[in-house]
């Protein structure tokens, strides 16, 4: 049984090459020694995923993604991701980088946050960056 899955609500960007996403997404937490049992990647449009910030986090803004620890056990990792795509699209405008690069940043992002990394203080973000940059060459090369 793969471990990882994607759902598409009112959403679906181009991904090419799903399996090997999947695996590598698998291989992630292999290597920051986490066991996968199973996460769910949801994409979505600002619109919908804004209803969950309000709902679930009790924030009224736009977000690129929302990560749910749905873990169980401390030995198995499960969990759930929300990606806006539009927010995505428009970040790497903003950024100057390609859609396709900002959302798997995006996708290795959340993964990343249920490996236990964090992103609200600054020594925080700058080892989430690193680690995300790091996912990206070598998933890309």
């Amino acid at each position: 049984m793969q471990k990882v899955q994607f759902y598409f609500i009112d959403r679906k960007p181009a991904l090419i090459e799903r399996t090997r996403l999947k695996l590598f997404i698998e291989l992630l937490f292999i290597l920051e020694k986490k066991n996968l049992a199973n996460l769910s990647y949801i994409f979505c449009s600002d619109e919908h995923l804004l209803g969950i910030n309000k709902d679930f986090l009790k924030h009224d803004f736009y977000t690129d993604v929302i990560t749910f620890d749905l873990s169980s056990s401390k030995t198995e990792t499960e969990g759930e991701v929300y990606l806006s795509v539009d927010r995505i699209k428009d970040n790497a405008k903003q950024l100057g980088v390609s859609f396709t690069e900002e959302l798997h940043r995006v996708i290795f992002h959340g993964a990343l946050h249920l490996c236990g990394y964090k992103d609200k203080k600054k020594a925080d973000v700058l080892l989430m960056r690193k680690k995300e940059d790091n996912y990206l060459k070598s998933y890309f090369s």
